[in-house]
């Protein structure tokens, strides 16, 4: 038997490390060939290249022209950011989110304050030369690596890895969030401010203009879908949590930040996670129950990895399937205005390559 299989917790029974991490306690670090650039690392994985982050771009700072190998999505948290590529600039504010497609050549994300954004990779990042030259590559190893040199343990990404002992936690000091600090609904669930939804570039969208969705068979959990890939079945949300959710599987992993309120998580305390808490349910895994614990709306951002499958308790004949198919069809009856996937090709800016003429 292999040690995957040894490790497997087929109940998900909360005796291990679990799938959540707490950002307000994590340290920015540095990010290599980058000045002014930091991050709090989440999750890296060394399957599929994948791996989140919170990043940290200082004012009068920018992330460097880079290719996206993979594509990005993100959602700004905090601060004003310049976000230039194919001689436009769009500008980010808090509660942008967008997704910037593989091999997307970005000129630079200048932060106009001290920002922060919520962001994941779907693979490596090329940090370009001023001639166009590949100066480095920024990967899910290196992410891993520059954690276990602090002593930061991320999120596993498998329910086997799940179930094995928590190692001891970080011991340096906290650094909070920004939006640990106010009440950060106003993110996604606010009146759009001024012109933030007239963006230069098709990847992004003012979160707040988005409208909230709600699925009959789910009335108590309201959704702003954003990104809905037919290719991968990926889905994009933001959700704002009422009541009670009823007993699901995830066939697909999924990702999430609380951005206000508390939520009620499995082997968690009785006061739940808030603010900053990010989680992430690898595929398999199962909830019985999870919920708002107070009187503020419950927000967070999910990233839906595949289908959700719904019953009402375990042994139970499955009473709904959520795949992309049925995202999609609540996104064209609610009136959502999803960001798209991928550019037109001869629209793609690939790093320079001495194959090229």
């Amino acid at each position: 038997m292999s040690e995957a299989v040894d490790g497997f917790n087929p109940e998900y029974d909360p005796t291990g490390i679990e799938g959540g991490l707490d950002t307000n306690l994590l340290p920015w670090l540095d990010i290599p060939n980058t000045n002014g650039v930091s991050m709090k690392t989440v999750r890296a994985s060394m399957e599929s290249g994948m791996f989140s982050l919170i990043l940290k771009i200082e004012e009068g700072k920018a992330f460097p022209t880079s290719v996206f190998l993979g594509g990005m999505d993100l959602l700004v948290l905090s601060g004003e950011l310049d976000f230039s590529q194919g001689g436009q600039t769009s500008a980010l504010k808090p509660g942008t989110w967008g997704f910037v497609p593989a091999n997307t050549k970005v000129g630079s994300i200048a932060a106009k304050e001290e920002s922060e954004i919520l962001v994941n990779c779907f693979n490596g990042v090329s940090i370009l030369n001023s001639n166009g030259s590949v100066e480095a590559i920024f990967t899910a190893m290196d992410v891993n690596h520059l954690a276990k040199d602090v002593g930061v343990t991320m999120v596993p990404s498998s329910l086997a890895d799940c179930a094995r002992a928590r190692p001891n936690a970080y011991k340096g000091d906290p650094s909070p969030l920004a939006i640990a600090k106010r009440n950060a609904n106003e993110l996604v669930d606010g009146e759009p401010s001024g012109d933030i939804n007239k963006y230069a570039h098709d990847y992004f969208i003012d979160a707040k203009t988005v409208p909230w969705i709600i699925n009959p068979d789910l009335p108590d959990i309201g959704l702003k879908i954003l990104r809905v890939s037919e290719e991968t079945g990926v889905i994009s949300l933001i959700v704002k949590h009422k009541g009670v959710a009823t007993p699901h599987t995830h066939i697909g992993a999924a990702d999430f930040l609380v951005l206000s309120g508390a939520i009620g998580y499995r082997a968690g305390p009785p006061e739940g996670y808030g603010a900053g808490m990010w989680f992430y349910e690898p595929a398999g895994a199962r909830h019985e129950s999870t919920q708002s614990l107070t009187d503020e709306p419950l927000i967070y951002t999910a990233n839906v990895y595949g289908p959700l499958i719904f019953d009402s308790g375990k042994g139970t004949p499955v009473e709904a399937v959520l795949s992309w198919v049925e995202y999609v069809a609540l996104a064209e009856g609610g009136g959502a205005e999803l960001v798209p996937n991928s550019e037109a090709a001869e629209k793609a800016l690939l790093a320079w390559s001495p194959l090229k003429s």
